[in-house]
């Protein structure tokens, strides 16, 4: 069962699978519904905003029971305009911009929900919008899913989770073996120093951009999304056109999602939302890598309501391992990564799933 047989799937329509409000082409849950981050109090119940990192959870806050607009949903498929999509088992409020996905015909449970998001993950990413994942674009998105008596096969999506689970836990404990019998390697914070952004990197934004200017090409056109790098179209620059130079870290003003671009590109700009870039001429891909993943665990406090700008991130820092001498010790951000890679190889060598259309 470690192959799919996708041949006799079926596209699906989001609005044929998930329950949909025939009022206008709005979705189930409103998605211009907005509460003010002063009007939030804190509680037990998680916040889903657009940002990529733990199952989009920006805190955790009361329910608001008297306010229309404070959405609260059970066991669910949330999404968001920028395309973070996270299944959630528990309770949870979404905040403005964030799309509540639940079934028709069928309760989700973990197993079902985790493959729904992996196959509307996959439909994002192999379609062409332009920067938002609106209430009209999203219903008339299209996945793939197995089919049984002309309905999504529920048992099927189920079990092959399970499968999964069970297989990558056995694969995981083999490798953890493994690795107990040579070198282990433990991140020691004992020795990183705090960085501020402007004294660690020449901070810049892109020239004025907007993707419905460009033809498709080869050129990647990263923008504030919080997936695939961050880019959302290949395209042909303009005659004469001066790219935005690889080498360098784009930011996200939106959620703080940011990625290691190693080649040239252009970066969305002139708005509000437009992208940051990070340079300094110690970076390389490992090193990107890294603090990139610094920065987006750092700043989970930005949102949609509360962006970063170029002056608030220079004023942010960072914590990194640093030498004797107080300096960045990019060295040891290399080789930590280049062992998390080797790690991350052994177990999908391991785990070898393979979809295959036969």
């Amino acid at each position: 069962m470690n192959k799919i047989d996708i041949s006799n799937w079926e596209e699906f329509k989001i609005s044929d699978v998930f329950i949909t409000q025939k009022i206008g082409k709005i979705l189930h849950v409103p998605t211009g519904a907005n509460v003010a981050k002063k009007d939030l109090v804190e509680g037990d119940i998680p916040r889903i905003t657009v940002t990529g990192t733990n199952n989009g959870i920006y805190g955790y806050f009361k329910e608001d029971e008297k306010n229309s607009n404070y959405r609260v949903y059970e066991n669910f498929i949330s999404v968001s305009f920028l395309g973070t999509v996270f299944y959630q088992e528990n309770k949870a409020s979404l905040d403005m911009k964030v799309h509540c996905l639940k079934p028709q015909n069928v309760s989700l449970n973990k197993y079902t929900g985790e493959f729904l998001v992996t196959a509307i993950l996959a439909s994002l990413k192999n379609s062409s919008y332009s920067d938002q994942i609106s209430s009209t674009v999203l219903p008339n998105l299209t996945i793939k899913l197995p089919l049984k008596n002309g309905e999504p096969d529920w048992n099927y999506m189920e079990s092959y989770m399970k499968h999964i689970e069970k297989l990558t836990q056995e694969k995981l404990s083999n490798l953890i073996q493994i690795l107990r019998g040579g070198e282990k390697r433990k991140l020691e914070i004992k020795q990183w120093k705090e960085f501020k952004i402007d004294e660690l990197f020449d901070v810049k934004r892109p020239k004025t951009r907007s993707i419905s200017d460009y033809e498709d090409g080869n050129v990647p056109f990263v923008a504030s999304g919080n997936y695939n790098n961050g880019i959302i179209k290949y395209c042909n620059p303009k005659n004469n056109e001066a790219l935005d130079k690889g080498n360098c870290i784009t930011v996200s003003p939106i959620d703080a999602s940011s990625f290691y671009q190693d080649k040239d590109f252009l970066g969305r700009g002139g708005a509000g939302s437009a992208i940051i870039l990070l340079y300094n001429n110690n970076l390389n891909l490992n090193s990107g890598l890294f603090i990139s993943s610094i920065i987006r665990n750092k700043f989970t406090k930005y949102s949609y309501n509360n962006q970063l700008s170029s002056s608030s991130i220079t004023a942010e820092t960072i914590k990194l391992p640093s030498t004797v001498n107080g300096e960045p010790d990019w060295n040891y951000m290399n080789e930590y990564i280049s062992y998390i890679k080797t790690k991350a190889t052994l177990i999908l060598n391991s785990v070898n799933i393979v979809y295959a259309n036969e």
